[in-house]
């Protein structure tokens, strides 16, 4: 008997997971799953997206250390060109986005501090692309971004002396300790 009611729980289990959205699509703030990614990126993504219809915002660590903003949505042509971010209607942010060889589709060109302690602090942010195709899905949540990004983000800026014991970084002095 026991055996037929785990066996049960296990399909139940299954189709339950299978009735879920893709983690890279899934509603709200989360590390990013994408190969290579691993804690270096969060990614935030639209009310009711889904596999086929989403539009998201990652916040990434990139290799030299700077911060990434990126777009990844389900838009037909892409997401590269130009784009308004609006954060709960009020904070506005005409920005850039091109290509790149990160797995989403387009990062944010130029100094994205702004647009990041937006969304840290923000309720809702709305993408609009100024050209092309409407997205199918809008409106991300940003509840949980602050924590989201700050993990993500925890590893990204080069180490600094905290206090006298830990002495320069450089190495000039290193005989002085």
């Amino acid at each position: 008997m026991r055996t037929g009611g785990s066996r049960i729980g296990w399909v139940a289990v299954t189709f339950a997971t299978l009735a879920l959205p893709a983690s890279a699509q899934e509603q709200g703030w989360h590390y990013s799953p994408f190969d290579g990614e691993g804690d270096r990126a969060t990614l935030g993504c639209a009310y009711n997206s889904t596999p086929q219809s989403f539009a998201c915002i990652a916040v990434r660590c990139e290799d030299d250390y700077t911060v990434g903003v990126h777009l990844h949505t389900s838009r037909p042509g892409g997401d590269a060109g130009r784009w308004r971010i609006d954060i709960d209607r009020e904070a506005g942010f005409e920005v850039d986005a091109k290509a790149d060889g990160a797995p989403y589709h387009a990062k944010l060109a130029g100094d994205v501090t702004e647009v990041i302690e937006a969304i840290k602090n923000g309720g809702v942010a709305y993408l609009d692309p100024k050209a092309g195709p409407e997205l199918p899905t809008n409106g991300i949540p940003l509840s949980g971004s602050l924590h989201a990004i700050n993990q993500a983000l925890f590893f990204c800026a080069p180490r600094v002396p905290s206090g006298p014991d830990d002495g320069p970084t450089d190495g000039k002095h290193a005989a002085e300790r």
